[in-house]
């Protein structure tokens, strides 16, 4: 079988931060690396979920929507993905969207969203607080991203 792209990206060089991982037509995926992967310094699920609730939520409801298709967890727990259609979004325009979209999850006042057994299926393990810190830490690394760093 053919390997795939992200299996043949050197995970012992690759530090956090935003990388275009691969395009599919219009559609662009970024790969938004919290932790180094190969150290064991892994995000819990508690935390993982509570980003995701987070961001896709800021995502879902800002400026961009339209061109929001998908913000999610990475299974090796390192990090996230997040699609977009390329035809309403630039590169430059995606970078600049993350970046206000972790600084207001770092910010976030209120009730973690969909924190209840109707609308999420392990809504015990969502902390705003644990959102809230690893937006921030995000946020830090991505300050000064540019499109131009986006290569592995």
């Amino acid at each position: 079988m053919e390997r795939i792209a992200s299996f043949q990206v050197d995970h012992n060089k690759l530090v956090p931060g935003m990388y275009l991982s691969r395009r599919d037509g219009e559609v662009v995926t970024f790969d938004l690396r919290f932790k180094k992967p190969n150290t064991g310094d892994l995000l819990t699920n508690a935390e993982m979920h509570s980003v995701e609730h987070i961001i896709a939520t800021l995502l879902r409801n800002g400026r961009a929507k339209d061109a929001v298709i998908y913000f999610g967890p990475m299974g090796c727990q390192t990090g996230f993905y997040f699609l977009y259609d390329g035809r309403k979004l630039a590169e430059a325009e995606a970078v600049e969207l993350l970046k206000e979209t972790f600084d207001a999850g770092a910010a976030f006042e209120g009730d973690m969203p969909g924190k209840s057994p109707v609308e999420c299926g392990n809504y015990i393990n969502l902390e705003i607080s644990l959102a809230r810190e690893q937006c921030a830490f995000y946020s830090e690394v991505i300050r000064e991203w540019t499109a131009e760093r986006l290569a592995y």
